[in-house]
C-alpha cells in the first residue's frame, strides 16, 4: 500500500492540503497517508522547522504532500530556524533537485489573466527548474567590506553534473511533448549561466527530435508577457526558475491554479509535490484560498510517484470541468469557499 506523507505546514497549506487529501481519497484506492508538522508547525512542536520525525516520515513515504511554510511570527529568528528553511532541507534531505512546474490556461478562465485573451489562448508551459544548487544553496553571509560598509553576498554557482542532470529532465519533458526546449539563462553576463548554456548544448545532442533554442532570462520574461503561447517547456536554474513560473502562473489566471512536483529523477520515486503559492497568512483560516493547485499537485503525484496516468487524468479534468461549470473562488472572481471549491471538483471526478 502506497505511504504518502501529509505535511500541510503554514498559513493556507492546511486548508488547501485537506482539499488535496479529500480528492485523492475519493479516488477509492489503496493509500494510505500520515500526516506531521513542518515549517512554523513543525518548529512549535519541537523547536526546529523539519522535525526529525517529519523528515524520517518523508524519506520512508512514496511521496510527500506539502502544503506550505511561511509564518511571520517567525521573521526574528536566525535563517535557520525559520519555516522556509524546512522546505530547502526536504529539497536537499530528498535529493530533489527538478522541479516541474506547468503553467496551462483551463478554459473559462481567460478573463481571469491580466493578458488580453488573444494573447494569451492557449497556454500551456511547464517550467524545469533546478532545485539545489545556485544561489539558495551557495555560500552565503554577511561582512564588512573594505571601506567598513556592511555587504551581503550570496553564491551562484553550478557544477556541469548538476547542469547536466537538470538538462536531461528538460529534455525528456520536451520529447514527450511538442519537442521545443528553450533553456533560459544570462550568459553574457554570468559565467555560471555560460557554462550551463555550454553543457545544455553538449546535452543536446542526445535529443535530435528536440528543437532547443536559448534566451536570456530577462528577454524570456519579456516574452512571456508578450507572445507567452509560444513557450512549450521551460528549463532553467533556481533563481531565474522561481521568479518566471510565478510570472506563469499569473499569465494562467491566478497563483491558486498551479501545482508543482519536486523529482530526485525521471522515475519520480518519492517525489514531493505542492502547490507553488506558498502559505499567505493574510488569509489564513478564512476559506478564501483556492485548492485548486494543491489538487492539481495530487493529481502529478498520482502520475510521477505512483506512475497512474489515469488517476492523473481522473483528477485533471475534474479541475477543468469545475472550472469550467463556473466554480470560482475570490483569487478567479468568485465567491465559493475553499471546501466548496473542493466539492465543486469532487462532483466531477468520475
Amino acid at each position: 500500500m502506497p505511504l504518502i506523507a501529509v505535511l500541510p505546514g503554514d498559513g493556507i497549506g492546511p486548508e488547501v492540503t485537506a482539499e488535496a487529501r479529500r480528492v485523492l481519497e475519493a479516488l477509492n484506492l489503496d493509500l494510505q497517508f500520515e500526516e506531521a508538522p513542518v515549517g512554523g508547525a513543525g518548529y512549535l512542536a519541537s523547536g526546529r522547522p523539519l522535525p526529525p520525525e517529519t523528515l524520517a516520515l518523508a524519506k520512508r513515504a512514496d511521496a510527500v504532500l506539502f502544503g506550505a511554510v511561511g509564518d511571520p511570527r517567525f521573521e526574528a529568528l536566525e535563517r535557520r530556524l525559520r519555516p522556509e528553511a524546512a522546505l530547502l532541507a526536504l529539497r536537499r534531505e530528498l535529493g530533489l533537485f527538478a522541479n516541474i512546474r506547468p503553467a496551462t490556461l483551463f478554459p473559462g478562465l481567460e478573463s481571469a489573466s491580466p493578458l488580453k485573451p488573444e494573447v494569451v489562448a492557449g497556454l500551456d508551459i511547464v517550467i524545469v527548474r533546478e532545485l539545489t544548487g545556485d544561489v539558495y544553496f551557495g555560500e552565503k553571509g554577511r561582512r564588512n567590506n573594505q571601506e567598513g560598509l556592511r555587504q551581503g553576498y550570496d553564491w551562484m554557482s553550478y557544477d556541469e553534473a548538476e547542469v547536466e542532470r537538470i538538462a536531461v529532465v528538460g529534455f525528456e519533458m520536451a520529447k514527450r511533448r511538442k519537442r521545443k526546449l528553450c533553456s533560459v539563462d544570462k550568459a553574457n553576463v554570468l559565467e555560471t549561466s555560460q557554462l550551463w548554456r555550454d553543457v545544455v548544448n553538449e546535452i543536446a545532442v542526445r535529443y535530435p527530435e528536440v528543437e532547443l533554442t536559448h534566451m536570456y532570462v530577462d528577454n524570456a520574461a519579456m516574452q512571456l508577457v508578450k507572445r507567452p503561447a509560444d513557450f512549450d517547456v521551460i528549463v532553467t536554474g533556481n533563481l531565474f526558475g522561481d521568479i518566471l513560473s510565478d510570472q506563469a502562473s499569473m499569465c494562467a489566471g491566478s497563483i491558486g491554479m498551479l501545482p508543482s512536483a519536486s523529482l530526485g529523477d525521471w522515475s519520480g520515486a518519492n517525489g514531493m509535490y505542492e502547490p507553488i503559492h506558498g502559505s499567505a497568512p493574510d488569509i489564513a483560516g478564512q476559506g478564501k484560498a483556492n485548492p485548486c493547485a494543491a489538487i492539481l499537485s495530487a493529481a502529478m503525484l498520482m502520475r510521477h510517484s505512483l506512475n497512474d496516468e489515469a488517476s492523473f487524468q481522473r483528477i485533471e479534468t475534474a479541475v477543468i470541468k469545475a472550472i469550467a461549470g463556473g466554480a470560482r473562488t475570490p483569487d478567479l472572481g468568485g465567491t465559493m469557499t475553499t471546501r466548496e471549491m473542493g466539492d465543486a471538483v469532487l462532483r466531477e471526478l468520475k
